[in-house]
Order: C-alpha cells, then structure tokens, then sequence
C-alpha cells in the first residue's frame, strides 16, 4: 500500500487526498492552518473549499509540516506557485535518502519567471519528482466521477510508481517524460481561461469563445514547442484539455475572473467575490516575461495582462484582437 503526504489542504490537495484513499493509498493531509484541520477533521468535510464531498475516515490530519516530510517518503505538493518555493525550503533538511516529491501545482514561479520542476532542481537537487496535470476540478473528482490526467517525470522508476498510485477507479493516468509540456498546459490556460470569460462577460457568443480557444490554443504551442516541449503533449489531455475544460465551464474560478471583468467589475471586486486564490492572475505577468524572453508572440495573453494590469478596457480588447494584421492561421 502507498503511503503519500499531500501538501495543502485548499480544494484540490483536498479532492487528491480522497483520491488517493479511494485509490488504498494511506494518505496524511497538512495544512498550515490548525482549526481548518481541526474542522476538516470534525466535520468530515472540507467545508471552506471543497463542500459536499465527503471526507473518508482513513485521511489523516498534520499542521506539521516537519513531521510531515518526515513522516511521508512521498510527498505531494499542491500549495500555490508563489509559495512553492519557501514550503521546499521548509522541509528538505527533513528529507531522506528515499524521499520522492510530486506536484499538483499549476503556474510559474512569480519572481523568476521559473517553471515549477525548475525551482525543484534548485532546492531538492537529486530528489525524483513528476508533475501530475490535467483536465480536472476538484469537486468531480472528489465526488469519484471520471477523470483523466497526466503524469509527467523524467525518472522512469518514480513514473511508474506515480501511475501506479493515482491510476484506479475512477482516474486514469497517462505517463509522459515532457514535464515541461505539462507545465505549459497547466500554466497558460489559465491565463485564456479569463480571456474567454471576459468576452463571455461582454456578451460575446460561441463564435468567440471557439476562436478565442483555438487561437489560444496556437499561443501555448508556440511558447511550448519554442521552449522545448512536445508539440503532442501539448495537444493531449494536459494540454488542449484542460484548456477547454478552463475556459468553458464556470467551475473555474479563472473563467470566472473573466466574467466578472467583462461584466465591468474591476480585478480587486471579482478576486473579493470569488473569494480563492487565482493562479491566472498571478501567471498572466509571467508568461508575458517568459513570452519576451523566448521572442514568441502571444496577443491573447497580452490582452488579458493589459486587462489586469495596465487599466486597459475589456470593451476594446476583443476588437483590437480583430483588428491585427492578417497572416496565415498556422503562423
């Protein structure tokens, strides 16, 4: 039986601990916050960011982070971009010779403009990991419906490990060695997720949201594959299916960014209503820098961190789009 330490107690470290539960794994929960625990453990539930899903008895509960890493040779992190790196600082003096660490984690890091397994080789060289991505919200899969995803590590032994842990009863995994084509996918459709609802916002219609999804699309593989990615992960479940999933169902709360945008409320408003954190938001700025950095071309983006950050008008943006100059669709 496996035994896995999750790392963040937010809707989907929560949703991937009854997974991996319903999976046979035992699974120990840490969150920094004490009384949430305390409440996810009295109440059988996540009531905070994951309600009407039902915690299974056999998920245990740790504020100790320390103990944690102790306590767990796999552990998996699932803790937003911008604390990603401070929570490895925290436990590698607790890892072992056997320790193995996996994310969940969808972004880049906000001051380097580093991706995720980046940040990993810095803090915890030489320790195995492999991202774990997908087309996925938290409530579906803690409610056991189907679901697939992608796992992604460059060491073979780690991989085949994580398949066998995730891959069961309702969830389906596909291995890969492009981690970083599943960073990618990750990463930048959130960033079109609120792109597509800022027009859904203003009215627009399906004709809209499909060219602003295809067209998306075509940024994201032109970043990847200039990058270094496969061009095939990107179009696989990590990458154009979580973008459609993102940007079509009000489940996201970066779709829902969107709306509320394209609806005339300001970016403080809609992030005070939605009331969790957004890793679209955050990433916006960094694909834009990581964009310029690798000369590649990304107008979509740029709308939405013009939109967020530069006081430009959700009004104005669609037709500006409209308004560039023609060149042939696969450019």
């Amino acid at each position: 039986m496996s035994a896995v330490g999750v790392i963040g107690a937010g809707a989907w470290g929560t949703a991937l601990a009854v997974q991996l539960v319903r999976n046979g794994c035992q699974v120990g929960l840490w969150g920094r916050n004490a009384e949430h625990l305390s409440n996810l453990e009295s109440d059988k539930e996540n009531k905070r960011y994951l309600s009407g899903v039902a915690l299974p008895d056999q998920l245990r509960f740790c504020s100790d982070l320390n103990r944690m890493a102790r306590d767990y040779e796999h552990l998996l992190m699932v803790v937003p971009s911008h604390s990603f790196r401070s929570i490895l600082r925290e436990i590698k003096a607790q890892l072992g010779n056997n320790s193995r660490i996996s994310w969940a984690t969808k972004g880049l890091e906000l001051d380097s403009g580093e991706f995720l397994h980046m940040v990993l080789e810095q803090e915890v060289p030489g320790v195995p990991t492999a991202i774990v991505s997908g087309p996925s919200f938290a409530t579906e899969l803690g409610q056991g419906q189907p679901t697939v995803m992608t796992a992604a590590s460059t060491d073979q032994g780690f991989l085949s490990d994580i398949v066998s842990t995730f891959h069961g009863q309702n969830l389906r995994i596909y291995p890969s060695d492009d981690v970083l084509g599943v960073e990618i996918g990750g990463a930048i459709k959130n960033v079109l997720a609120i792109a597509t609802g800022i027009a859904d916002g203003l009215g627009y219609g399906s004709n809209t949201q499909a060219a602003l999804i295809t067209r998306g699309l075509a940024e994201m593989v032109r970043l990847g594959t200039t990058l270094g990615a496969k061009r095939e992960t990107l179009m696989g479940v990590s990458g154009v299916g979580d973008l459609v999933l993102t940007c079509t169902d009000n489940q996201s709360r970066n779709r829902r960014m969107g709306l509320y945008l394209g609806k005339g409320m300001t970016m403080n408003e809609a992030t005070e209503k939605i009331g969790q954190a957004l890793e679209g938001v955050k990433t916006a700025g960094v694909v834009m820098q990581v964009a310029a950095q690798a000369g590649v071309d990304m107008p979509i983006s740029q709308m939405v961190y013009r939109i967020l950050y530069q006081g430009h008008a959700s009004k104005d943006a669609v037709g500006e789009l409209l308004a560039r100059d023609v060149r042939k669709e696969h450019e």
